[in-house]
């Protein structure tokens, strides 16, 4: 429900509730001002009332058991004006509506409004009467004359009300209604405040913190519905926002440390290159062998830099994700016979075995781009092939699995990598040892590796031993 819609039904919601909560404390009040206050009074007065109508009715049948010229008699009209008086009551005897006898002063304005307002009272035994708007009883018995002229006997007797419980009623309505609406207000304007009022002040200080570069703070979801939406959803703005900061702040880093790293790495055989060829032409290579070693040696070193900046644009691509994988259902056991076949010749020029042992209890798929994974396991049989120095020099691809992956292992009984740096063989241009150092290379074999290997949604990791060798291990989902 919208803030709108709630606000109006609480709103709406509270008046009721006054109104319903007012009612009861109005019958609760009678109940009790009746039974302990002025239940006495209260039945005094209805009783008195009673008697009264009682009383006036009887003179009123009596009465019309008369003939009207009887009623004129100064012996009844002394027994009416004793009944009449003892009631609190006046009587009246009109001819054509003229006064002929009456127990009291009336005012001959009320009379003819008496006699015009029970004329037509068919059910009705009560009248207001004077400026005031006194209630009066009334009873009355009309007579035909035989002369044609009308009479009347007009009785009336002022009701006594208990006007006090009446305005002790009336102000206690309105004083439990106002009391119980201001309290229902407190608590809107209470729910409103903490659910709505509170909450946004406070997002607007995380704003002006947000504002002035301050994300290190968390943004509560508290408040109503659509209060704590925007509370998620500007905590997720901060998140994000900070998220990007960082990763811009890692870019930087990583461009000045590549920068850095490639001036490093293209200064030495660029250096070379010019050496040699500087020799070239100050006439130091002056005999044809030696003028060959020079031009192979800048012509190596011309590779070195071209595979260099290869490597660099295939990373700087992966890292970007600028290059589209194209996956394909593979069998792992045929893929890597493949494999090992290509590489069998190479290493045994080296006099190092290369062997693949399948532990896989059945045929495994993997999905996989199959030559970026093979650009993988090159950089890796590379780097086996490059720093194993023993003569029985030896690299097993064995395969395994577990419920969910295929583990892809090579291992060799190289020299091993120290713990200090294996946990950083994975960063970009870094290089073991001096010897490795001075290595061919571009030094993002295994950078280059890692970022193929996540590209397929699989991990790599290394354990190495010094003087034993290393294992690296690739881990990829099966289909």
């Amino acid at each position: 429900m919208h803030l709108t819609k709630r606000f109006f039904v609480m709103n709406a919601l509270s008046v009721l509730l006054s109104i319903g909560l007012t009612v009861l404390a109005v019958i609760v009040f009678v109940a009790v001002y009746t039974k302990v206050v002025g239940r006495e009074a209260y039945m005094n007065e209805l009783q008195r009332v009673f008697e009264i109508r009682t009383a006036m009715t009887e003179i009123q049948r009596e009465a019309q058991t008369y003939e009207f010229e009887q009623l004129l008699d100064k012996q009844y009209q002394q027994n009416l004006s004793a009944r009449v008086k003892a009631l609190g009551a006046a009587a009246v005897l009109l001819k054509n509506r003229e006064v002929l006898y009456s127990t009291s002063k009336l005012d001959p304005i009320d009379i003819g409004r008496t006699l015009m307002l029970t004329g037509s009272a068919q059910n009705q035994d009560t009248l207001e009467l004077g400026p005031d708007g006194k209630t009066y009883i009334f009873a009355r018995a009309d007579y035909k004359l035989p002369s044609g002229d009308d009479g009347t006997l007009l009785l009336l007797a002022p009701a006594q009300l208990n006007t006090h419980f009446y305005i002790l009623l009336g102000m206690f309505t309105i004083s439990v209604f106002i009391c119980v609406f201001l309290l229902m207000n407190f608590w809107v304007s209470y729910r409103f405040s903490r659910g709505i009022i509170n909450p946004v002040a406070r997002l607007k200080d995380a704003a002006a913190k947000i504002s002035e570069g301050d994300l290190n703070f968390g943004i509560a979801e508290e408040g109503e519905a659509e209060v704590r939406e925007l509370c998620r959803t500007l905590e997720l703005m901060r998140l994000k926002l900070k998220e990007s900061i960082y990763l811009q702040q890692k870019y930087d880093e990583n461009r000045i440390f590549l920068v850095s790293s490639i001036s490093h790495d293209l200064k030495t055989p660029v250096t070379s290159i010019k050496g040699y060829i500087e020799g070239i032409i100050d006439g130091v290579a002056n005999t044809p062998e030696k003028m060959q070693q020079y031009l192979e040696t800048a012509s190596s070193k011309a590779e070195l830099v071209n595979t260099l900046i290869d490597d660099l644009i295939l990373y700087s691509k992966l890292d970007l994700q600028q290059i589209p994988y194209h996956f394909e259902h593979t069998d792992l056991a045929d893929y890597f016979a493949d494999c090992v076949a290509d590489y069998r010749y190479e290493f045994e020029q080296a006099n190092i075995t290369l062997e693949l042992i399948n532990e896989l209890d059945a045929p495994v798929v993997v999905l996989m781009d199959r030559e970026r994974l093979k650009r993988v396991i090159q950089n890796i049989l590379g780097n086996a092939l490059k720093y194993l120095d023993k003569a029985d020099g030896r690299v097993a691809i064995i395969l395994r699995e577990t419920r969910t992956s295929a583990i892809m292992e090579i291992k060799d009984n190289g020299v091993g990598i120290p713990a200090d740096d294996l946990q950083h063989i994975f960063d970009r241009f870094y290089r073991v040892d001096s010897a490795r150092n001075n290595a061919d290379g571009s030094g993002l074999g295994l950078a280059i590796a890692k970022q193929i290997v996540e590209g397929h949604e699989g991990k790599i990791w290394a354990t190495s031993s010094v003087g034993e060798g290393t294992r690296m291990m690739i881990s990829l989902k099966k289909v």
